[in-house]
């Protein structure tokens, strides 16, 4: 099969007919053998129904309905295991996404090796202030941050070769750095593609400002996964063992210090009337809870098993 192209969505009954059938228009002009896969995240509308009844019209549709609302990042996961294709397509369902551009971005997997291709869409129809600005900016802290020089990390629009999807683990928000997650991965051929981006056609968007303040504590919690994620205790070790060796040096110094006076006989107070002294016995303290945690974080590693994130009530046939 050349291409699963999956398409996430929440509420979006208006646009899921006119959007298959662009596919279609598509993938026949170009001879693909594909599937398409509706990931239904909890939608309260007709939007299910629609895909069911999708499914039935065109054996290569197929569909998975979550329980309830989990987020975009576990419906692709729930895509990502289902898909079958050489190629793997994410696109969102609101129509601002043209289908037009996936021959390109099945050529630049396929013929140009690229291992993930990024779409980029470069001229917006969003709010400048709302979401043009703060997106500019949240791009630039990513790219500095992961090291991974593309322009637009949160389009929807991305292409994958089937071994990159089946090797990375999509969880909580990380949607957005999945390029990141394939770096860390060892996927190290990362492309980027301008895209057209299309006014929003029916409905309304999804996502409000707090989805760039939770990209950034994303972004941070990346970093720091793809750094110390399988070694915890190489950072909260190393600064536990460093401020428990501090502390007791300096409660060490204290003592000798006592010592020197009661041997020469200098006038000296009790150890506990010195604030180093708590200092000291606060920092060995911190420094102990800390290589505890770096010794807990190695023993769940190694003991935890993987938990279901989300929960699917039913399938297409």
């Amino acid at each position: 099969m050349n291409l699963s192209i999956i398409i996430p969505l929440l509420n979006e009954e208006e646009s899921l007919q006119e959007l298959q059938n662009w596919i279609l228009t598509v993938m026949k002009a170009n001879n693909y053998s594909y599937e398409i896969i509706f990931i239904d995240d909890g939608s309260t509308d007709k939007s299910w129904s629609i895909i069911e009844q999708l499914s039935i019209e065109n054996s290569n549709v197929k569909g998975i309905r979550f329980l309830k609302n989990f987020g975009k990042s576990q419906a692709l996961h729930a895509g990502f295991a289902k898909a079958q294709g050489d190629v793997i397509i994410t696109m969102d369902a609101d129509l601002q996404d043209s289908p037009n551009e996936i021959p390109e971005l099945y050529d630049m997997i396929i013929n140009q090796k690229f291992d993930l291709v990024s779409g980029w869409k470069k001229k917006r129809y969003d709010s400048v202030f709302a979401k043009n600005i703060p997106s500019k900016l949240f791009n630039w802290a990513a790219r500095k941050t992961s090291g991974v020089q593309l322009n637009d990390f949160n389009c929807g629009l991305k292409a994958y070769k089937n071994i990159v999807v089946k090797n990375i683990e999509v969880s909580g928000e990380m949607h957005r750095y999945i390029p990141v997650l394939a770096k860390n991965a060892g996927f190290g051929k990362i492309g980027e593609k301008v895209v057209l981006h299309q006014p929003r056609k029916y409905g309304e968007t999804k996502f409000g400002m707090d989805r760039f303040i939770n990209g950034f504590l994303d972004l941070i919690t990346i970093w720091f996964l793809s750094r110390f994620g399988k070694r915890p205790m190489h950072l909260f070790g190393a600064l536990g063992s460093l401020m428990f060796i501090i502390g007791f040096l300096s409660a060490g110094f204290i003592g000798i210090m006592k010592l020197y006076k009661l041997y020469h006989d200098l006038p000296y107070g009790l150890v506990t009337n010195n604030p180093w002294f708590y200092i000291s016995l606060t920092t060995m303290i911190i420094g102990t809870q800390l290589f505890l945690a770096g010794f807990l974080g190695e023993i769940i590693l190694r003991t935890k098993n993987n938990e279901e994130r989300y929960k699917i009530s039913e399938t297409t046939k």
